[in-house]
């Protein structure tokens, strides 16, 4: 261990309109402190200069006047829930993934800072950065750059332009099976690597950069996993030339998911265990060697999913859907979700937020529980196999991130079982949509919910997708083949076998037509 001996020790411690992005800032208000400008009269460049190179350029020859500071720390998440428990604070730039009493940390930002502009003010600087190419704002992530690591420079920032995802009215899914008009779902999964994981990976691999460029004890990053996380690791970190190392659970995650860290070059060791085992690994480890972990035990990650929500706020034009309903299983995400909104709501760019749902699979459910219990008793699971694996988390990390979300936002818990959440995933392809168990998860609990009466059939309602369904096609096929044991896959679609002759193909295909015109 002596050649690592320079790691400092981390702390274990009616129908609805779309509505599309304005870009205008006719309605700033005469008060409100100019924008900084996102298309800056730049010198003459040369025609080999590229946009990282034209952004530090950019940046060299602009000078900052009556701007406040922007900075951010890491705090106790206790001192989020309790202000006065504690004054303990980390630079972004220590190697800390704990509190001093074992507590979570969390990203506090100088809200005063933020607070020196409007809410206009915020609302029309993001929206000019939408669609543009211009380093690094052209990423749902980083055009919120002030929000969420506003001292890196953009020279460090790792991008792949993740973020701006699709915001996709799910009008039939909506109207023939849920009597609803106004139901949204957000494609998270259309994203670089396939998952929602991307808006946090970027952030926490840039800062990784930056700590490497200061010389920081750093060879690598690593993270245990059930797919998605090491697939948005490795190809970040393989954009930044930095190793990455995956544990993941043997023989739990989809092909399509395994096959991202080995193309992106990962060190993937594969252990018999489940997710919560390998967690448990990459903890020891990161604790001996100059690994820097990057699970959701990193408050970082958490930063750049929040984005997530101020986009849905900005594809709506500013206006506050009824609820957002969002997958769970180590349980960062619905505290972004949380705190992105949040934070909109704070510094005046809206005035409420929506209601917030969790929606877990029955074989990984332990918020579920507690929520059932009111609060009162909260216990582990060990959870069982499910076709949503990456929240296959029986003992999640961000339990008290999640309850305190929930509880500030007026949320609900709901779960799924595998037959539920497998029928809701076939029902929403079936008009046109192609998602994952998550999100069939997401949209059982909605179902639950609507069917209760709880959810309203004109509720404005977003379901956050979290990957993409190309990643899961197995789970498909098996559906779909009516292969899945004591499963009824009640709406599976298999190929008709007919035979090579032009009167058999008619008899079924008048047999089929008949059954459809009725």
């Amino acid at each position: 261990m002596a050649a690592f001996s320079l790691l400092p020790s981390a702390h274990i411690a009616p129908k609805p309109t779309l509505h599309f992005i304005k870009a205008s800032t006719s309605d700033l208000p005469k008060t409100s402190p100019s924008p900084p400008s996102t298309k800056p009269q730049l010198p003459s460049l040369k025609p080999h200069h590229n946009i990282r190179e034209e952004a530090r350029l950019h940046n060299a020859a602009t000078v900052t006047t009556n701007h406040p500071r922007f900075s951010a720390k890491y705090v106790p998440f206790t001192s989020i829930t309790d202000p006065s428990s504690s004054d303990e604070s980390y630079s972004l730039d220590e190697i800390v993934y704990r509190s001093q009493s074992g507590s979570l940390l969390d990203v506090q930002h100088d809200m005063s800072a933020l607070k020196h502009f409007d809410g206009a003010y915020w609302r029309n600087l993001f929206d000019s950065r939408v669609g543009k190419t211009t380093w690094p704002f052209g990423s749902g992530v980083w055009s919120k750059k002030e929000w969420v690591l506003p001292e890196i420079d953009d020279d460090d920032i790792i991008s792949a332009f993740e973020g701006n995802s699709n915001l996709f009215w799910a009008e039939r899914y909506g109207k023939d099976f849920l009597g609803m008009n106004d139901l949204w779902v957000k494609h998270c999964g259309i994203s670089h690597t396939g998952s929602f994981k991307d808006l946090g990976m970027t952030v926490l691999v840039s800062q990784v950069n930056r700590l490497r460029k200061m010389n920081k004890p750093v060879v690598g990053v690593g993270c245990a996993s059930t797919g998605d996380t090491s697939a948005a690791l490795s190809a970040y970190c393989a954009a930044a030339g930095i190793p990455s190392l995956v544990f993941l659970p043997a023989n739990r995650i989809s092909m399509a998911q395994l096959v991202q860290p080995i193309a992106n070059g990962a060190f993937v060791l594969s252990i018999d265990t489940d997710f919560d085992g390998c967690m448990q690994l990459i903890r020891e480890v990161t604790a001996e060697l100059p690994i820097y972990l990057a699970n959701s035990l990193n408050s970082l990650r958490l930063e750049g999913q929040k984005t997530a929500a101020i986009e849905i706020l900005q594809q709506f034009d500013w206006e506050v859907p009824d609820w957002v309903i969002v997958p769970g299983g180590n349980l960062g995400n619905i505290y972004a979700f949380y705190k992105g909104f949040s934070m909109c709501k704070e510094l005046g760019l809206v005035d409420k937020i929506p209601r917030l749902v969790c929606a877990q699979a029955a074989n990984a459910n332990p918020l579920y529980l507690y929520f059932k219990s009111g609060w009162k008793d909260f216990q582990p699971v060990k959870a069982k196999t499910t076709f949503a694996s990456a929240i296959q988390i029986g003992d999640p990390v961000s339990i008290d991130r999640a309850v305190y979300a929930l509880k500030n936002s007026n949320g609900i818990v709901e779960e799924a079982t595998e037959e539920e959440l497998m029928d809701a995933m076939a029902q929403a392809d079936s008009t046109g949509m192609f998602t994952c168990p998550h999100t069939g998860v997401a949209l059982t609990a909605l179902n639950k919910l609507r069917r209760s009466g709880v959810i309203g059939p004109t509720d404005r309602t977003v379901v956050v997708s979290t990957a993409h369904g190309l990643k899961f096609t197995q789970s498909k096929i098996d559906y779909h083949s009516k292969n899945i044991k004591d499963m009824a896959c009640r709406l599976a679609n298999p190929p008709v076998q007919v035979t090579a002759d032009f009167g058999s193909v008619m008899d079924v295909l008048k047999k089929y037509l008949l059954s459809k015109s009725h």
